[in-house]
């Protein structure tokens, strides 16, 4: 996997303080890792943004600091937002080591197209969104993709042992847990279930009119 480049340095404002930095398009970021001291550390927000759309979750990143002459390896830990305007906040970098693994999940992708899905009457189910893996940071893929152009028929599917990765990368999830199948439920069959829901909500609308209160009464004698 190709390492993305930022450029980050090192911060001072620390605390509530840090609104000020965001109002000149600066973002706050916190570097951590395993046997590694921790760094406040501050990035341009335009430069991040691009970085945190290419990277995701999985991707690695060569993150140059001003004062030091190697960039140090890392990956997105998390990142947070202001749910009401969309502005970045604060984001985590965590370090990692090329010659240890990491367990992570990545996102699982549907892809091709399903000839079971030309009938109306047949339903992709997607159940697993990401698989739980084991490997290098070099080998972590961006997803995994899953090809669903061999379901041709109701009840197929495709679990987590039929998901074949690299021999570096391994899996941790259930080997029996359903990616992805193929269910059968007639579209006349949906339609008379709502049409059945309709008259039973309408039958006891019906059987149980509204009964006068105490107070309702009193009320309604004044």
């Amino acid at each position: 996997m190709d390492k993305l480049e930022l450029k980050v340095t090192n911060r001072e404002i620390l605390g509530k303080k840090v609104k000020h930095l965001r109002r000149q398009g600066i973002t706050p970021v916190h570097l951590f890792g395993h046997a590694i001291e921790s760094l406040a550390l501050q990035c341009d927000t335009v430069q991040i943004e691009r970085v945190l759309s290419q990277a995701e979750q999985t991707g690695l990143i060569s993150l140059k600091l001003d004062n030091e002459k190697r960039p140090r390896t890392v990956m997105v830990r998390a990142f947070d937002r202001d749910w009401r305007k969309g502005q970045l906040i604060h984001v985590d970098f965590y370090q990692v080591k090329l010659r240890e693994k990491l367990k992570l999940e990545v996102p699982v992708v549907l892809v091709g197209e399903a000839p079971a899905l030309k009938s109306k009457d047949n339903m992709l189910e997607h159940e697993l969104d990401t698989l739980t893996i084991e490997c290098l940071p070099a080998k972590i893929p961006t997803n995994i993709e899953v090809d669903i152009s061999s379901f041709t028929e109701p009840g197929q599917a495709i679990r987590v042992k039929d998901i074949i990765l690299g021999e570096d990368i391994a899996t941790l999830n259930d080997p029996e847990l359903v990616v992805a199948k193929i269910s059968w439920r007639p579209v006349g069959k949906i339609e008379e279930e709502v049409a059945e829901e309709l008259v039973e909500v309408t039958e006891k609308a019906v059987e149980a009119p509204e009964e006068a209160t105490p107070d309702k009464e009193k009320s309604e004698e004044t």
